[in-house]
């Protein structure tokens, strides 16, 4: 089945397409790669589907309704949360509150409402991503890793159907970055969520994903699986080299 249909997606800032008629599909319970250099358009696309930008033309349905166009709140309760590269939670607020905050505007249909499920959703959530034993602690004391895994926590207590993670594993240990890749696959196992992931670290990227997009200049210049991907001459030319031919190797 799938879960996500992007067709002809476009994004203009005056003269310049940031994206241009963009087609992709995300199917359910799949790990989608997005790769690219830097200003490829792989941030202004999680920025479409999250509804942090409108597009200039192209339609985006989720289980075959148009979320197009729709601001960011209302993705949320649709279903689409993303991730976001420079993590920045709210450092007045507790780990435990900073995804209490998320679990409140959860979608949640048919599930109880009110303060206390929402709390039982948090807890739930951080005992998921490993912090469970720091939902006291302010988001300052914790390291780059906890602060990202706090990120994916408070998008996980929205309920979604779909999370775009944006450079999660990016920045941090050899150690933690195993950790992440397979947390991610315990998000789509046990969670039925699926994910498209954006991410620079290629052994990472290659190895989790079923599929991989690529995007150059605004526009898609390959799709397949990584083996695939990586034996495209255009892909590696705009990209790759052979960081990822080794990832997918090894």
């Amino acid at each position: 089945m799938t879960r996500l249909v992007i067709r002809g997606l476009t994004k203009r800032f005056g003269g310049l397409a940031a994206l241009d008629g963009v087609d992709l599909a995300l199917r359910e319970g799949e790990i989608l790669g997005v790769i690219g250099p830097n200003g490829a358009g792989k941030t202004t696309l999680f920025s479409l589907i999250a509804g942090s930008l409108r597009p200039s033309s192209g339609e985006i349905l989720l289980d075959g309704r148009r979320v197009s166009g729709l601001p960011a709140h209302r993705c949320v309760r649709a279903g689409i949360v993303r991730t976001h590269q420079i993590v920045r939670p709210f450092g007045n607020l507790t780990v435990f509150e900073n995804v209490l905050v998320a679990a409140i505007h959860a979608r949640r249909p048919g599930a109880r409402p009110g303060a206390g499920h929402a709390r039982d959703r948090a807890g739930e959530v951080l005992e998921f991503v490993g912090l469970a034993d720091r939902m006291t602690q302010f988001p300052g004391t914790l390291t780059l890793a906890g602060r990202k895994r706090l990120e994916l926590a408070r998008a996980l207590a929205t309920a979604p159907r779909v999370v775009l993670l944006d450079e999660v594993i990016a920045g941090v240990n050899p150690t933690e970055a195993l950790a992440f890749a397979q947390l991610i696959r315990r998000v789509r196992d046990e969670r039925g969520v699926s994910v498209m992931m954006t991410e620079h670290v290629m052994p990472a990227v290659m190895s989790l994903s079923d599929r991989v997009f690529v995007l150059d200049h605004g526009k898609q210049i390959a799709e397949g699986t990584p083996a695939e991907v990586v034996a495209n001459p255009q892909v590696v030319a705009a990209y790759l080299g052979t960081e990822a031919e080794q990832a997918v190797a090894s």
